[in-house]
């Protein structure tokens, strides 16, 4: 599905201070890894592993709570943290990722992500990126689709929300960045474009645009 608008560029017009990237799904293909993982967990604790259908980018205590409320959410969170770190295996940067961050060195760049501190670590690392500043689950009270992970990735980059790009590729990290008072970028590699209501902005892929720092603030602009 093409997703690049016929329009007209909705960022021509407008710079940034800073970039907000989410992980999974937006920087690292960790599909295969999560599913894995996620149905491997479901069937231990008797599962249906459909129910999992419509919770990517939620946090995993978010997801637990909703498709299996019965159970201990410490011990379950637990163990599907225990499976996600473990398996790295096909976790690789998505199509312009890595161009992308060439491209904003100099720039403040950040990662906001439902995952664990151990669990982005990881998949940062598999997937051959760098980005110091990293928001995780573990540094806020709410994740998404609450905003605090963007608004936190803001302070810490000393820059205001208004003025961050949000590149996101799920519904419930798109009503976070909006809730934030962010611009976004979605992605179409896990949702359809259709579901991703609320973004400024819908391409296939990072490969799509082109990131460029001018005196100091970012540009981007569809290729």
């Amino acid at each position: 599905m093409d997703s690049t608008p016929a329009g007209p560029d909705p960022f021509a017009d407008r710079t940034f201070a800073a970039v907000i990237f989410d992980n999974d799904g937006t920087l690292v293909d960790s599909t295969a890894s999560v599913e894995r993982s996620w149905v491997r967990w479901a069937l231990e604790h008797d599962i249906d592993p459909t129910t999992l259908v419509g919770h990517h980018g939620m946090p995993a205590p978010a997801i637990i709570a909703s498709v299996g409320p019965w159970l201990d959410p410490a011990a379950a969170f637990a163990r599907i943290e225990q499976l996600e770190v473990a398996d790295v295996e096909g976790v690789i940067a998505l199509a312009g990722v890595l161009e992308a961050i060439t491209a904003l060195d100099g720039a403040p760049v950040a990662v906001a992500t439902s995952a664990t501190r151990e669990l982005a670590r990881v998949r940062l690392a598999a997937a051959g990126i760098g980005i110091d500043e990293v928001v995780t689950f573990d540094d806020v009270e709410r994740g998404k689709p609450h905003p605090d992970p963007f608004l936190v990735a803001a302070q810490r980059l000393g820059v205001a929300p208004a003025d961050c790009l949000v590149c996101e590729d799920a519904p419930s990290g798109i009503a976070a960045a909006r809730a934030a008072g962010c611009a976004v970028l979605a992605v179409t590699t896990t949702s359809e474009a259709d579901a991703l209501v609320g973004a400024d902005l819908v391409v296939e892929s990072l490969a799509d645009v082109r990131f460029a720092v001018v005196d100091g603030r970012v540009r981007v602009s569809l290729r």
